[in-house]
């Protein structure tokens, strides 16, 4: 059985080390460029596309 002060140890290097990864991911996801407008309605296009091509529509008279 792990002694209550040695497990409360390894619970405050652990907590340490996932503030410390999460304080990373912040950065980089802070760091990354913005997706340019350009690419989000060209992406948006495709993506109507592929709806449009994959649900044909009964002709209309």
């Amino acid at each position: 059985m792990i002694d209550p002060g040695t497990h409360l140890a390894l619970h405050h290097l652990r907590a340490a080390d996932l503030r410390a990864q999460a304080h990373a991911h912040r950065l980089a996801t802070e760091a990354r460029p913005p997706r340019a407008l350009r690419t989000r309605v060209g992406w948006t296009l495709v993506e109507l596309g592929l709806r449009l091509a994959a649900n044909p529509r009964p002709a209309m008279a």
